[in-house]
């Protein structure tokens, strides 16, 4: 079993507690309007990794000394579309003593993705938009997978990350703010951390050196004003919640 690799990261700080090894797993089944990594889209391109778990685990061990607070996290792309090759990684991390988590945009709930929880420390899950009608133009898929997933890891007690990108005119509204704290409300048991996210436009050069038309071009990024304002309405309705 080989795994299929976009890339990695040997000094990951944004990704999970500490300083991390980070493997971005190629192929992901949406298409977010505002995705800055649209290569790692297609599943069957080639890729400068295709490694078992024991190879990318003999990778991740020449960084042991700078993670060993920190640890190892699959991203993407959307790395449960590989599941049984990032569990079985994740598997082997763990019997190095690593702390593992997986950087998810929950669209893949398969009995395989969720198996992948057993060698799983953390979870860092995407919320795109709470409002079901915009999900599937947003990003190419319903919202039900992302929704179940969340109410998986609550059942089972996983704690997570939640990631949510603000993009003007879409998703920075306070009215949709809103209805996105009001949403993980219900979460807040296994809710460590959540982070808004400002939308930038630094992949863009990306979609032009596919051919691929991008959805935002006329967005501008979200300023720092836009994030604090943002932050303020988010926190006025999550932070007076009750777990």
């Amino acid at each position: 079993m080989k795994g299929r690799i976009h890339s990695i990261e040997s000094f990951g700080t944004l990704d999970g507690p500490g300083i991390r090894f980070i493997a971005f797993m190629q192929g992901c089944p949406l298409r977010c309007a505002f995705c800055h990594n649209p290569d790692t889209w297609d599943a069957k391109v080639s890729v400068p990794y295709e490694w078992t778990p024991e190879e990318l685990l003999h990778e991740v061990l020449k960084y042991r000394n700078f993670i060993r607070k920190g640890g190892v996290t699959v991203s993407g792309g959307e790395p449960l579309l590989q599941a049984q090759f990032v569990r079985e990684f994740l598997r082997l991390c763990k019997t190095e003593g690593l702390h593992t988590a997986v950087d998810t945009s929950g669209a893949v709930f398969t009995p395989d993705a969720l198996a992948v929880m057993d060698y799983c420390d953390l979870v860092l899950l995407d919320v795109k938009t709470t409002d079901d009608t915009l999900h599937k133009s947003y990003t190419g898929m319903e919202r039900r997978n992302n929704k179940m997933w969340f109410d998986h890891l609550k059942t089972i007690g996983k704690p997570i990350w939640v990631r949510h990108v603000l993009v003007p005119g879409i998703t920075a509204d306070d009215e949709h703010i809103k209805d996105v704290a009001r949403f993980l409300c219900d979460y807040k048991d296994i809710i460590e951390r959540v982070d808004l996210l400002p939308y930038h436009t630094m992949g863009a050069y990306k979609y032009k050196e596919m051919g691929v038309a991008y959805k935002l071009e006329d967005v501008p990024p979200l300023s720092q004003d836009e994030l604090e304002h943002a932050t303020n309405v988010f926190n006025s309705i999550y932070e007076g919640a009750t777990e």
